[in-house]
């Protein structure tokens, strides 16, 4: 019984490592290849339509911002 406790232990342990490894490769390159097409889009002298529409709430948040800012401040 003692042998298979620790054959268990180390199973746990190695798979738990192994998954949450795979997990956090999978999620990287997911994001990975986000980053990469936003960079691309942002490149390009023709912007796409969702990246001109993120761009102006964007920007209208940070003039929101900037004035509640402001508004604070007096």
């Amino acid at each position: 019984m003692e042998e298979f406790g620790r054959a268990a232990l180390l199973g746990l342990g190695l798979g738990l490592l192994w998954g949450t490894g795979c997990t956090l490769v999978i999620l990287y390159s997911i994001y990975l290849a986000g980053y990469r097409k936003a960079i691309k889009d942002s490149l390009k002298a023709q912007k796409p339509a969702r990246y001109t529409q993120i761009y102006e709430k964007v920007l209208a948040k940070r003039a929101k911002a900037k004035v509640k800012a402001a508004a604070a401040a007096q």
